[in-house]
């Protein structure tokens, strides 16, 4: 069936043509559904500067060309259908394309024998139409976490938000108040890399929409407040076989219960952390959460170490069951694409080199750290990370070189954007020297 027939099915009037750039901000053209067939094929026009591309104004057009596999009907607005898009210049993928960079992976993965399930945990935070406070003003105690009443107050918006998720099919299973004060997380079943990664951008897209709706702000930044955890989006990744649909990191014979390939897999991610993260934690806020002092709750509940444990929340990888591991280093600000992307990569490089994890780490991270000299810390900053990425030839080489040019590019310019700006803290700190 032709998009302009599910449309006429479906009483779809417009498509929202969607790609995401390199810095996951999501843009996208409305094309009505009578034009939509020759959108599939010629694609929808851009100008690539006009986005975070590296692209400058003397570059044609690049072309998004919707992916129809990929339609979501606006639950909120069933009116509307949003396809994500891949991009071409002068007839040929754009490589630095982030959905198309992450294809290139799963591709990599599918050489090997291997399908790729993930799954996210995005928080985020309710906040005032403003943005500048909490939108629920009783949301205070020091410990909110699981907070009935809180959770309650924002039924409305929590509710409308899960019912959309039931009716297009993701597996939406629980909603919970988070440990901040205003935060919350939403969590439906884990799929192919690739569809975990367009729900993952049309998530995004529809909380901060239905929030709108009920007149609230809703963000992923990940540190808004400095006395409240950040927003993480905890990664959920298992390998399977292609040809058998067999869990392929699930050993119930192996260390708790997993497989020699899966612990392969946990050390490549584990040898390229630091130049992970610059795709992980993409802002230069990033780092106020992974290197956060102790929060009103207690915990930041974000890493700071290279390490993995069992099921101890204080590691950078977290082994909760026997069929997966949870990568707790990324945050909400991490592209969609990107993310899976750049760790599925490091993850491959662990497997055909064979890598060794070592042993796990059972201690408190936060409390109970062994000496100094023996840890591996995450990158402070921003710039730090993106060194290391400068550095790195295993995620580099599988994204591609124009996407990690282009990535490096961008980064370093923001982040000379940020050391130009003078900060209240500065000014309070050095007015007087």
């Amino acid at each position: 069936m032709t998009l302009a027939e599910t449309a006429h099915d479906r009483g779809i009037r417009y498509f929202l043509i969607s790609f995401t750039d390199l810095f996951g901000v999501q843009r996208s053209k409305l094309v009505p559904a009578q034009a939509i067939e020759a959108m599939t094929t010629a694609g929808a026009g851009f100008a690539g500067f006009a986005a975070w591309l590296d692209q400058t104004p003397a570059d044609p057009d690049v072309l998004a060309i919707p992916d129809p596999q990929s339609l979501i009907q606006l639950p909120w607005q069933p009116e509307v259908g949003w396809l994500a898009a891949d991009l071409y210049m002068g007839g040929q993928p754009l490589a630095q394309t982030p959905r198309l960079v992450l294809q290139r992976v799963l591709q990599q993965a599918e050489d090997l024998g291997y399908q790729v399930q993930t799954g996210v945990e995005c928080e985020y935070f309710l906040l005032a139409a403003n943005g500048e406070n909490l939108a629920d003003l009783r949301d205070h105690q020091s410990k909110p976490c699981y907070d009935q009443q809180s959770l309650m107050r924002r039924f409305d918006v929590i509710s409308e938000i899960c019912d959309a998720m039931l009716d297009l099919g993701w597996g939406a299973y629980q909603n919970d108040h988070e440990d901040a004060n205003g935060q919350f997380e939403m969590n439906w079943l884990h799929a192919d890399a690739l569809v975990t990664a367009d729900r993952h951008a049309f998530f995004k897209y529809m909380v901060k929409s239905i929030a709108e709706k009920h007149g609230f702000r809703a963000t992923f930044m990940p540190k808004p407040f400095p006395h409240l955890t950040g927003n993480g989006c905890h990664t959920h990744i298992s390998v399977w076989d292609r040809s058998t649909g067999t869990n392929l990191f699930a050993d119930p014979k192996g260390e708790l219960g997993l497989s020699n390939l899966a612990y392969q897999f946990i050390a490549g991610v584990l040898h390229s952390a630091p130049a992970l993260c610059a795709f992980t934690n993409p802002t230069v806020n990033s780092y106020k959460r992974l290197n956060a002092p102790i929060t009103n709750s207690g915990a930041t509940w974000s890493p700071n170490t290279i390490s993995y444990g069992g099921n101890n929340r204080t590691h950078m990888i977290r082994i909760p069951d026997s069929d997966r591991f949870e990568l707790r280093l990324a945050d909400g600000a991490a592209n969609p694409y990107l993310l899976p992307a750049a760790l599925i990569a490091s993850g491959l490089d662990g497997i055909t080199q064979a890598r060794n994890p070592g042993s796990r780490a059972d201690y408190n991270s936060y409390t109970d750290r062994p000496p100094v000299e023996t840890i591996k810390f995450l990158p402070q900053n921003l710039l730090d990370a993106l060194r290391c990425l400068e550095q790195d030839s295993i995620i580099s080489a599988a994204l591609g070189k124009e996407l990690t040019t282009a990535y490096l590019k961008l980064k370093h310019q923001e982040w000379r954007e940020y050391t130009n700006h003078i900060s209240p803290w500065e000014l309070k700190n050095s007015l007087d020297c």
